[in-house]
């Protein structure tokens, strides 16, 4: 039991760095992350107020 847990806190200490590691150039130095945060799709409801698709007439997006 106490192995698995000492690799699963290893295995989440070692993730970290990874992701940093993609905001730097080849030199190591700091750059601009060109990776853009996952956008939230679009949701939409009718006059009635259920879930509807978007393109349908009377529908209005909900944020």
């Amino acid at each position: 039991m106490k192995l698995l847990l000492a690799a699963l806190t290893a295995s989440a200490l070692l993730t970290a760095p990874a992701q940093a590691a993609a905001c730097r150039d080849a030199k190591g130095k700091f750059i601009k992350c060109t990776e853009k945060a996952p956008t939230k799709p679009i949701r939409c409801k009718d006059a009635k107020g259920k879930f509807a698709k978007c393109g349908t007439p009377g529908a209005t997006p909900v944020k």
